[in-house]
């Protein structure tokens, strides 16, 4: 039995998770702006909603930049928790809540590692699984351990630091990106879903946006797959909504044999990867 707590960039889950399934789970709302006592406010009431008995280990998933060892915030000049920069949420959650056993670890991770245990990933050894919306989150797991350097793994296993064509990833795969491609072609500003529904009635600009985007995820990501040993890529997000039209012109840019799958569960991937790590460090560690 693991107690976790997922924060994203607008909210903070609370769920108890046995073996790989979540048991109970709530979610409250949390402001990117928020003070460093406003979270931890939050992260109390969602400890205290859990209701676990004392000892019980907790995982806890927050995204970067942030220091998984110490507990640390590092939050500068990054649009989000910039009240949580230097600060200890690790010693805060002792002292507040009486969490002694905490691991933390990249909200990106905790996905990779859902979906490794019980979703897309299951039954292969090596898998990348990447996030695409906002941005691009990436966890390249080998044998059920998040990889944060080695052959075809990215600098701290982060995707989005991959260049292509000059730039990084982020700026050609991404809502922004493919809004902005769209938009300098048109002149309308749409969504990606609103993009995506044109694409799959034949309009020329949203398949042609589509395609570029896509293919140049396939093409930056290649030389990483075959480097790492990928048997399996899976694609969460909110842009994986729309697999159907990924799946062509990403397999055109990988150009190689590897198994491409959407995420099985991507609600509770996080919550069973963050629980699953803990586990894992738990027994390592003693």
């Amino acid at each position: 039995m693991i107690g976790v707590l997922e924060v994203g960039g607008s909210h903070v889950t609370a769920a108890l998770v046995v073996d790989t399934e979540v048991v109970r789970q709530r979610r409250w709302h949390l402001e990117p702006d928020t003070t460093a006592e406003n979270f931890m406010a939050t992260l109390g009431s969602a400890v205290a909603w859990l209701d676990v008995p004392p000892g019980t280990a907790w995982g806890i998933a927050m995204p970067g930049p942030f220091d998984y060892e110490a507990g640390i915030g590092r939050f500068e000049n990054v649009g989000k928790f910039e009240a949580l920069n230097g600060f200890d949420v690790r010693t805060a959650l002792a002292g507040q809540q009486g969490i002694t056993r905490a691991v933390f670890l990249n909200d990106a991770d905790s996905f990779g590692l859902g979906e490794y245990a019980a979703g897309a990933a299951k039954g292969f050894s090596r898998a990348i699984c990447l996030t695409l919306g906002t941005g691009v989150g990436s966890a390249f797991i080998a044998d059920g351990v998040p990889m944060a350097q080695g052959p075809g793994v990215p600098p701290d296993g982060e995707a989005h630091f991959i260049v292509w064509n000059g730039l990084e990833l982020e700026d050609t795969v991404s809502r922004r990106a493919i809004r902005r491609a769209h938009a300098e072609r048109t002149g309308e500003h749409l969504d990606v879903h609103e993009i995506a529904a044109r694409a799959r009635t034949g309009d020329v600009v949203a398949c042609e946006v589509w395609e570029y985007a896509f293919r140049a995820l396939g093409e930056a990501m290649s030389p990483y797959v075959r480097d790492f040993g990928a048997e399996v890529l899976v694609l969460g997000g909110s842009i994986a909504g729309s697999f159907d039209l990924i799946e062509p012109p990403l397999r055109k840019g990988l150009a190689r044999d590897v198994v491409l799958r959407v995420a099985t569960d991507p609600d509770h991937a996080p919550l069973v990867g963050a629980a699953a790590y803990t586990t894992l460090r738990s027994l390592t560690e003693g």
